[in-house]
């Protein structure tokens, strides 16, 4: 069984001062990590991939600054699962679909593929068009958030489970 810690949108310093203990615990515990951008700043990004003990598959955030050259969209093969990672910039009422042609247009319609992205901070686990779509929400409760939150994924013989965990979880 492989475990994959999945954040996004910890804005720090910005909105929050640090990762929580509870979402570092989560992350060096994982055997791998993605976070789907908007770090907000280089100490943020270096924390998390210390954490990650430097297996971090991440995607640049539109609050990420230039100087993090990160990819807009990076991938991530567990046994027969690729996770897909972009940010999902842009407005939300499109989210869904802009997310779906990202990993679309990076490993084709038929792929068993995960979109995951953050950007809105709403925790989301739905499967649109065949396709599962994931947003861990924020890990910091940054705004609109109202509570720290992650993903935690598990793959095991190209079987795929999501668990949500939370703060108060």
């Amino acid at each position: 069984m492989t475990r994959v810690a999945i954040v996004s949108d910890t804005h720090v310093p910005s909105r929050a001062t640090e990762i929580p203990e509870w979402v570092a615990d989560e992350l060096r515990a994982a055997d791998h990590a993605i976070h789907a951008g908007d770090f907000d700043s280089q100490a943020a990004y270096e924390r998390v991939r210390e954490l990650a003990d430097g297996d971090l598959i991440c995607a640049r955030g539109n609050m990420d600054p230039g100087a993090l050259e990160l990819p807009v969209t990076d991938t991530l093969v567990v046994d027969d699962v690729t996770f897909v990672v972009t940010h999902g910039t842009g407005s939300p009422s499109d989210w869904h679909r802009r997310v779906l042609e990202t990993a679309h247009d990076v490993v084709g319609a038929d792929a068993n593929a995960v979109a995951v992205a953050g950007h809105t901070h709403e925790v989301v686990d739905t499967v649109v068009d065949g396709t599962r779509v994931l947003n861990p929400g924020s890990a910091t409760a940054a705004r609109p958030a109202t509570y720290e939150t992650m993903l935690v994924a598990t793959v095991e013989g190209g079987e795929l489970t999501v668990d949500l965990r939370t703060s108060s979880s």
